[in-house]
């Protein structure tokens, strides 16, 4: 009999009902969309921020204080403490090791040019190439992490040529001051030894860098006799914004209790990557780039924020949407229910009947809206960031909850009536 009746609705009211599940559907699409997209946006904008650089410092545990307070003079090298070279590929043995997507090293002197000035210069990796113990391979240096300079002659210098190890790349302040194009040679007087190099690109920075020279790390290595060492590392990783908890853990990573430190070791905070780094390479001293982590955690919480409302705004508007629609069917069946009611159905039994018709239309429309849901995550994905957003299982049942409250929510009105509605009105058309 309830199955009849159910159908019997369906078809008579077919035209009240698809709007029901139009807009439910509307409301689930919105919900699925924004939900996916929510869970998934951190290692997106993470991996977008990424692009602009590291947000981790590797340095000496002993350096010199000097050279984090001035610069060095015209020769001179302030800090007496390096890192050893061999010890990097253990940045992806740690624990977070996969969510490190890049790194360099980087060894700083000045070099004499040939009339007589002398010029920062930046021994680094371009594009090393490194085979890990894990069996992994991996490309690491400046090419990514500075992807944003403007090669204005020449290109990349490329590690896997001959031609790299008597290379360079040049600012542009400093090419433009000195007079070098592409492929001019130059002579490089370091504190140990001198060098005849090439200049294989030219780039702007648009800071500081444009009064350096970038040369590939052995180069430097050789012209200031430190074989082997670095003075720090820049390091990309992926990182949870930070909490209470990750800025306890970074005053006094000892003062947490077993379990927060558990956690707190155990979730991709940046004090939490540094500290492992810190593990993992002797004698060093890690350190967040404040500036980019904060703004990092201050994005991913804005967008989150903006996801939640929209998906709150939609379900709101869906509610109300069912609400009218719902009374409105209600209205056009007032005599069917006073009959009902006349002949003895009780309102709860009638009542019942409703919710399950209007749920069963939202069910419909709740399916179809998770499949508009998805094409609309995919099209954000691909819009936004370039790539899929992965669909989240755990997605589906709070949909599905929120749809079922939303449809709950905006039938209320409706029930009311049903509850108020009295046969002999309705019967006598007082109603």
């Amino acid at each position: 009999m309830l199955f009849k009746m159910i159908r019997g609705v369906l078809f008579h009211q077919r035209g009240k009902m698809m709007l029901i599940a139009f807009t439910i559907a509307l409301g689930a699409s919105l919900a699925t969309g924004m939900l996916n997209v929510m869970w998934d946006v951190g290692d997106k904008v993470n991996q977008e921020l990424k692009t602009y650089g590291a947000n981790i410092i590797v340095k000496p545990k002993d350096s010199s204080l000097l050279s984090e307070i001035y610069d060095a003079g015209e020769g001179e090298q302030l800090s007496v403490s390096y890192l050893n070279e061999e010890d990097l590929p253990k940045l992806k043995t740690i624990f977070w090791a996969f969510n490190i997507v890049d790194f360099t090293p980087f060894l700083e002197t000045e070099v004499t040019l040939p009339d007589g000035t002398a010029a920062k210069t930046s021994g680094t990796w371009f594009n090393h190439h490194l085979s890990l113990p894990t069996g992994e391979e991996l490309d690491a240096g400046i090419t990514d992490m500075r992807s944003w300079w403007d090669i204005t002659e020449g290109a990349w210098l490329n590690e896997s040529t001959d031609s790299a190890a008597s290379s360079v790349m040049a600012g542009t302040l400093l090419a433009q001051q000195e007079g070098w194009k592409v492929g001019d040679e130059v002579v490089l007087t370091g504190t140990a030894a001198e060098k005849t190099v090439t200049i294989a690109g030219i780039f702007d920075s648009g800071g500081d860098e444009d009064m350096q020279i970038f040369a590939p790390l052995d180069m430097v290595q050789e012209l200031t006799d430190r074989d082997g060492k670095v003075s720090q590392v820049e390091v990309s990783a992926l990182t949870t914004p930070d909490n209470d908890l990750a800025r306890r853990a970074a005053r006094n990573p000892s003062a947490l209790s077993s379990r927060d430190y558990e956690t707190w070791y155990c979730t991709a905070y940046v004090s939490a990557i540094c500290y492992q780094i810190q593990e993992a390479i002797p004698g060093s001293a890690a350190s967040a780039v404040r500036q980019v982590a904060e703004s990092e955690g201050a994005i991913l919480d804005k967008t989150r924020l903006l996801m939640i409302l929209i998906t709150a705004l939609s379900l709101i508007g869906a509610a109300l949407g069912i609400s009218n629609l719902v009374t409105a069917s209600v209205m056009e069946r007032a005599k069917e229910i006073g009959l009902l009611k006349a002949i003895g159905a009780r309102d709860g039994s009638i009542t019942g009947v409703i919710m399950v018709e209007i749920l069963v239309t939202a069910l419909l429309g709740g399916v179809a809206g998770y499949f508009m849901g998805f094409g609309f995550a995919q099209l954000i994905g691909r819009s936004v960031f370039g790539s899929a957003i992965e669909m989240k299982a755990i997605v589906i049942p709070i949909v599905a909850a929120l749809i079922a409250l939303v449809t709950i929510a905006g039938s209320l009105p409706a029930i009311r009536m049903v509850l108020r509605l009295r046969p002999a009105e309705v019967l006598h058309g007082g109603q």
